[in-house]
């Protein structure tokens, strides 16, 4: 397979559009605290960041591992043991096409495939777009950083 050159973005869990969110919870069906991989910011200080890929776009999700934690905790689609609840990840599997799911974002918490080279090994944080918020407004932009 020829890798594909697609865009990088840095972006905070809480910006992400729903569907992506619910994508999300397709491929890390028990949470996200053991996936966080390390990269260091544009400041030089060492960040966590749960990797994500899409079609058109490699994310890395800002969270530290109390946020991934505290989301999963916090979200009515999984249970108290901290999985997505069967009902939920069918009607989820049944909403989004999940061809894209083994290809890009296969890992040991689902069933899609053996995990392949992972694209986020090496972050360099200058070959990632960040989200930046423009002051007074609530929308957010993917800009080169």
């Amino acid at each position: 397979m020829t890798p594909i050159n697609k865009p990088k973005v840095i972006k905070d869990y809480d910006k992400l559009a729903p569907e992506i969110l619910e994508q999300i919870k397709l491929v890390y069906p028990r949470g996200f605290r053991k996936h966080l991989v390390e990269f260091s910011g544009i400041d030089g200080k060492k960040r966590k960041g749960l990797p994500f890929e899409t079609e058109e776009k490699l994310y890395l999700i800002r969270m530290t591992a109390e946020e991934a934690v505290y989301v999963i905790a916090n979200d009515d689609d999984y249970d108290d043991n901290g999985r997505l609840k069967p009902g939920v990840q069918s009607r989820l599997a049944d909403k989004h096409e999940d061809d894209y799911l083994d290809e890009f974002n296969s890992n040991d918490d689902n069933d899609y495939g053996e995990e392949e080279d992972d694209d986020f090994g090496d972050i360099n944080i200058d070959d990632m777009d960040d989200d930046v918020e423009d002051e007074g407004s609530d929308a957010s932009d993917d800009i080169d950083v």
